[in-house]
């Protein structure tokens, strides 16, 4: 269950982004970040970290994490405002939004359609994709324990796997139960933390498409890594 992920590359990262999200759509790569009057969505290139396309939100919105509902829609949450932006890729332009109570962490889309959601507590939900009406709930424990601060989120089949704000675990969570099924510990990347700036904790996971590996930055770093979660 306890294991460190292999680092397989590095790629270089905006260390002024402040990231909350991190997706891929196809062989595209989306982030989004927050910030007051600093929050964005953009498309990043991999290898060599220059942003493709840029999008600013108003200043009143806090960016949080973000999924692709289908090739033409982006759902972008924000963190106090009970808003979900939707935006358009294309170029990349807000064409609505979808309401909720509470604060908004980490999105993702599970293979059956559903939104699974975050809100920096122990608990998930699941949403109807169209409506973003609540359909169900589950409580994350790992040993009988509660586990919050749950945070980025990244669907993966039968799995959601989540970072822990302000630690350096990613925890894997079984989508039925809520059961932890794994928890990574990401204090062994090359990575010079001693200079980064306050808040600069991990943040962003995206499953690589057609790879069982994984992309996984921070706010604030320098790099992303790309990592296998297995240890072979």
């Amino acid at each position: 269950m306890y294991s460190q992920p292999r680092v397989i590359a590095e790629y270089p990262h905006d260390s002024n982004a402040f990231t909350q999200g991190l997706e891929f759509f196809g062989e595209r790569l989306f982030e989004s970040t927050g910030l007051y009057g600093n929050s964005s969505i953009r498309e990043i290139d991999l290898e060599s970290g220059s942003t493709l396309d840029f999008a600013i939100l108003d200043k009143d919105l806090f960016g949080e994490g973000l999924t692709f509902l289908d090739e033409n829609r982006i759902l972008q949450l924000t963190w106090k405002s009970e808003k979900a932006l939707i935006w358009e890729p294309d170029p990349l332009r807000i064409i609505g939004d979808l309401k909720y109570e509470g604060q908004g962490w980490g999105v993702c889309l599970l293979d059956d359609g559903r939104i699974a959601m975050s809100n920096g507590s122990d608990s998930l939900s699941f949403r109807n994709s169209e409506t973003f009406e609540v359909i169900d709930s589950i409580n994350v424990t790992l040993d009988g324990v509660k586990i919050e601060k749950l945070n980025e989120l990244e669907c993966d089949t039968h799995t959601i796997w989540a970072n822990i704000w302000q630690t350096n675990q990613i925890i894997g969570i079984d989508v039925s139960t809520g059961h932890v099924t794994h928890v990574l510990e990401t204090s062994n990347l090359p990575l010079d933390r001693e200079n980064l700036e306050h808040g600069a904790v991990l943040n962003g996971i995206a499953r690589i498409p057609g790879s069982e590996n994984f992309l996984i930055t921070g706010k604030l770093w320098p790099k992303i890594f790309e990592v296998s979660f297995t240890s072979n």
